[in-house]
């Protein structure tokens, strides 16, 4: 009688530091995060390699996206394909278009104001630097600090800004062509979503959830925008600060800037307030800039984007500077869709990244107590191993 041969043993998995198993061969934890996290440093230093093409580009299909309602409310409605797709070319260059002219005639009309101001300039200058020479300053010290307070040196570098604008011709044409490119292959979104839902769910409606948390957004922010644009002008006509609808379109369009936009567009009519009424008339304005645009644009409209598209103000803030170093000032502006479209595709197609949502979410979303408990992969791996007779033992 022969004995049977003994079954050879099968490696016992590795245990984790939490418990669970890991299969033999398996990178460990520390390398992946190691890898993944080379991984990033390497991708983020290409985006801001090819920002110049980056940003025109998302900027573009921000656009595109939201006229794409009126696209859609015009097919309804029985209007042709070739006019629908006219339509929606016309507004996208009627936006663009708007937007350039705005903010060069609000440069322009700066750098001609500023100039009729250089005698009060001047004499504010030497007050200031009277004041420093008699609190001790040496006279090193005080012809460097009057040479950065020159009113010339700001016209001068309005002046380049000018020129940086007229220079920036090439991306126009390329950012007018792709605008052109994607209004009219925006008609066939629909049917390419469709495409997608048919073989990857998650991804078509992480993408639909992107356009319209997109459209949301703008909505929001051109309203509030608008609101305080119009309280901003009002607000410097009567103080008598020149240029008031001037700064009142600069407001408008810093309101795009998350959460510290109008900072930025408190500055020249501070400036100006300055030169024509003194620091006490500068004091003023900042006072009531910020008691307006801080309420509206920092407390109440935060509330209302969180509200639109998930996104925490702590997290509007952070990715505004994350944009801003990657892409420039066009990030800072474009940092809220660039972030639905990165949470659209790292978060919302995975179902293992609840917790992420969670922590993106100015409140995050209460569990249905209805909906069967899902087990996650590595729990339904565990069990099957558990389950599995253990072959080291097994007798024959």
């Amino acid at each position: 009688m022969t004995t049977p041969a003994a079954t050879p043993a099968v490696p016992a998995a590795r245990s984790s530091s939490n418990g669970a198993r890991s299969r033999p061969g398996s990178m460990p934890r520390a390398m992946i995060i190691l890898v993944g996290a080379a991984a990033t440093v390497i991708v983020l230093a290409g985006v801001q390699a090819v920002a110049w093409l980056i940003g025109p580009a998302f900027m573009a299909l921000i656009i595109v996206i939201a006229v794409a309602p009126a696209q859609s409310w015009l097919r309804r409605h029985g209007w042709p394909g070739w006019a629908t797709t006219l339509v929606v070319i016309l507004l996208v260059y009627a936006i663009m278009f708007a937007l350039a002219l705005g903010i060069i005639f609000s440069v322009a009309r700066l750098a001609t104001e500023l100039p009729q101001y250089a005698s009060k300039a001047d004499g504010l200058v030497a007050s200031a630097t009277a004041e420093l020479a008699r609190l001790g300053i040496g006279p090193e010290q005080i012809a460097q600090a009057k040479n950065s307070l020159n009113l010339g040196n700001l016209a001068g570098v309005l002046g380049a800004l000018l020129g940086s604008v007229a220079g920036l011709a090439t991306n126009l044409v390329f950012l007018l062509a792709l605008l052109l490119f994607l209004s009219v292959e925006a008609g066939g979104t629909g049917d390419r979503l469709a495409s997608i839902a048919a073989d990857r769910p998650k991804i078509a409606d992480a993408l639909g959830h992107f356009a319209w948390g997109t459209r949301q957004y703008l909505l929001v922010t051109t309203v509030f925008g608008l609101i305080v644009a119009v309280i901003d002008s009002i607000a410097l006509a009567l103080l008598g600060i020149p240029l008031a609808i001037t700064w009142g379109l600069l407001s408008f369009i810093t309101n795009y800037i998350p959460n510290v936009g109008f900072i930025i567009g408190i500055v020249p009519p501070a400036l100006l307030a300055l030169l024509t009424g003194g620091p006490q008339l500068m004091v003023i304005v900042i006072v009531v800039y910020c008691g307006i645009n801080f309420v509206v644009q920092s407390i109440i409209q935060p509330r209302f984007i969180g509200d639109a598209v998930g996104l925490s103000v702590t997290v509007t803030f952070v990715v505004l500077v994350f944009w801003a170093w990657l892409l420039g000032p066009l990030g800072a502006i474009l940092a809220v869709p660039l972030t639905l479209l990165a949470k659209a595709l790292l978060v919302d197609i995975d179902p293992q990244a609840k917790w992420a949502d969670a922590l993106l979410r100015d409140t995050p979303k209460e569990p249905d107590p209805d909906a069967p408990a899902k087990k996650s992969r590595r729990e339904r791996r565990r069990e099957r191993e558990q389950q599995k007779p253990d072959l080291n033992t097994a007798q024959t």
